[in-house]
């Protein structure tokens, strides 16, 4: 049987930096959790109050209303072959996923998930660092790509929306549009200012001071992040080249200025 209206049973799948900062704030509100992941987090997960399953199977056996899957982008095709899905307690059960890309896990749900699963494909648009103090008024994106059990998605989104997050609801493919264009151009400044060794000098002005914060956040996220953003994006590929294009561009307006100023120099 499902938990009362308030307290969801939730499991979570990848219990690292990501999975444990939600973690918390669900068991503050009272919430009970287990969790497994392929690092063995026993410890951890005992101090806060946690059951960790390193046995996946005695995992999906347990009777959670959510199962959580907080992994990579780039090992999420892997996780989902290898989940022992017959084993769950309940089918009807409510998977949620909190990817930075969202058409990828909604196809891989949709096909790999029994299909009395419900699924919300949701992006927490925050993470430990930017979530340290609170979530309120950070943004919380979600999808209802197959509910049927409309009080356990209610009460899961509820989490987000307690804290003060500020609810969008989104479609998967509207997501990745807005994310090829934010996040992972986002990103691909940062990585290329690490590629040139941008770094604080002497003489900063803020503007300047504000891209190697950009580098640094950036390059404190992992290279699967940045890889899964554009090989599990279909719109981040033209994002990229209309990058290129537009340096090309405002390098040739340089060359174009460059080369008027000569011409004014010989003539004078």
């Amino acid at each position: 049987m499902p938990s009362s209206s308030s307290s969801l049973k939730i499991g979570i799948v990848g219990f690292g930096t990501f999975g444990q900062f939600l973690a918390k704030t669900m068991i503050k509100q009272g919430h009970t959790l287990t969790a497994t992941s392929r690092t063995d987090y026993s410890q951890l997960s005992l101090q806060l109050g946690i059951q960790f399953f390193r046995d996946v199977n005695e995992f999906f056996e347990a009777d959670n209303d959510v199962i959580l899957i907080c992994t990579s982008i780039v090992s999420l095709s892997g996780v989902l072959e290898s989940m022992p899905l017959s084993s769950l307690k309940r089918p009807s059960t409510l998977f949620v996923d909190v990817l930075s890309v969202k058409e990828h896990p909604r196809e891989l749900l949709l096909r790999k998930l029994p299909e009395e699963s419900d699924i919300l494909c949701t992006h927490p648009m925050f993470g430990p660092e930017s979530g340290k103090n609170g979530w309120k008024d950070l943004t919380f994106m979600y999808d209802r790509v197959r509910i049927r059990d409309e009080v356990i998605c209610s009460n899961f989104l509820n989490i987000f929306a307690t804290e003060g997050c500020r609810m969008l609801q989104m479609s998967c493919e509207e997501h990745d549009k807005f994310a090829a264009k934010s996040q992972f151009i986002t990103h691909t400044i940062g990585r290329t200012l690490a590629e040139v060794d941008a770094k604080f000098t002497p003489i900063d002005t803020k503007g300047f001071q504000t891209l190697v914060q950009l580098k640094d956040s950036t390059m404190r996220d992992s290279f699967d992040l940045y890889s899964g953003l554009f090989l599990h994006n279909r719109f981040a590929r033209q994002e990229l080249e209309n990058l290129e294009h537009a340096l090309h561009k405002v390098k040739e307006m340089l060359v174009q200025r460059m080369s008027e100023e000569l011409g004014t120099e010989k003539t004078a």
